[in-house]
């Protein structure tokens, strides 16, 4: 029970790898906070957490609106007086376009699901860290915040700008007992990666993409969060400002 009793809260958990993250959370003692904006999908993560006998809530949050990221916590520290580990995972992807064609409406959307909302997230979880005296948050970033990806220009900005901001508020309250780390996975089969769909788009594409990853596969969601566990756990205590690729080598 490595996570007796922490708070933690895991945004974009209704589906994918929040999901999955939450559910290990949990499984290791965690209270567990599901926040989305997909009721159905928060609390379907809630009910499969009580189910297996954990600890879960749900919150409804557009982490791309500040005032509900803002309700989101307060209520939080209302009901637990704490938050020990904040994973910011929600995000969103885009239909592949080439950066002169994308649309103004494409980039609005992206940046404020995928960045502003991590910022707005870590602005007010580290003020409430910095009162309780420690803590750790894990941002979600991608593959796609290391290196670029042709036709993604919104996405592959998002996620560059999750590791930047991750590095820099590590190194702002390193000395103040808080963590913070970035994970980047590579193509996850979740809800919002399909390979069939991906086929959809362009005939044999995914094949190409899996091709590209040394180990010729996809990775599945549990991979990505057990990475999360370690992270966020004891066990990594000395790690803090890292852009983690769980990546089956394609960075290598």
């Amino acid at each position: 029970m490595e996570f007796k009793n922490k708070v933690v809260l895991v945004t974009g958990a209704g589906s994918g790898i929040g999901r999955v993250a939450a559910h290990s959370f949990a499984k290791e003692g965690a209270k567990v906070i599901v926040a989305d904006i997909n009721e159905q999908g928060g609390q379907e993560t809630v009910e499969q957490i009580r189910a297996s006998g954990g600890t879960s809530s749900f919150i409804k949050t557009n982490v791309a609106k500040f005032d509900e990221v803002e309700t989101m916590i307060n209520t939080i520290i209302d009901q637990f007086g704490r938050i020990d580990i904040a994973l910011n995972n929600a995000g969103i992807g885009h239909l592949p376009n080439k950066t002169a064609d994308t649309s103004l409406e494409t980039w609005d959307k992206v940046i404020a699901v995928n960045a502003s909302s991590v910022f707005y997230c870590m602005k007010l979880e580290i003020q409430q860290m910095l009162k309780q005296g420690s803590g750790v948050i894990l941002n979600t970033s991608s593959i796609a915040g290391l290196r670029g990806l042709p036709n993604h220009m919104p996405y592959v900005a998002s996620k560059h700008a999750v590791i930047g901001m991750s590095k820099t508020a590590a190194m702002e309250y390193a000395k103040k007992n808080i963590r913070i780390n970035a994970i980047c996975p590579v193509f996850t089969v979740t809800p919002l990666f399909n390979p069939e769909m991906i086929d959809q788009v362009s005939a044999g594409l995914s094949e190409k993409l899996k091709a590209g990853i040394p180990m010729k596969r996809f990775s599945d969601p549990i991979e990505v969060a057990n990475t999360m566990l370690w992270l966020c756990s004891d066990k990594a205590s000395f790690v803090t400002g890292v852009a983690m690729p769980v990546d089956g080598g394609i960075t290598a």
